[in-house]
């Protein structure tokens, strides 16, 4: 049997990020950026516990990326869609990154995983878009 986990989040990404690449896709040259938010809203689940964060996705959700807070050295926040969602970067100890697009209630996730870093994470760790 397993270690227990308290899920506090578990769900895609917002759905504003599709709509809003959905209508730019309408001009040819946003298309990529519509086929990515397509991709993205039919594959990308992110799972955060008390114990990890975890990001499934790539072509047909076949990549999955588990962090535990303890690797975690930094995390920056970028407000996007006028704020209603946003990008996360968390940053690990060995120098990699794992990027976390359009995630919804992206300031309280923020402020939930800020509470599980070390204290000098939460030091360097912030928002771009103060």
């Amino acid at each position: 049997m397993g270690i227990k986990e308290e899920v506090f989040f578990e769900g895609g990404p917002h759905i504003g990020d599709l709509i809003i690449n959905l209508l730019l896709g309408l001009t040819v040259i946003c298309l990529p950026l519509t086929v990515g938010a397509v991709v993205r809203a039919l594959w990308l689940r992110y799972r955060i516990t008390d114990r990890r964060i975890s990001v499934i996705g790539g072509w047909l959700g076949r990549d999955r990326s588990d962090v535990i807070y303890s690797e975690i050295t930094k995390v920056v926040t970028v407000p996007r869609g006028l704020g209603a969602w946003g990008d996360m970067v968390v940053t690990l100890k060995d120098g990699s990154r794992l990027e976390l697009r359009a995630i919804p209630r992206f300031r309280e996730l923020y402020d939930y995983i800020n509470e599980h870093l070390s204290t000098k994470a939460q030091q360097v760790s912030g928002s771009l878009g103060k």
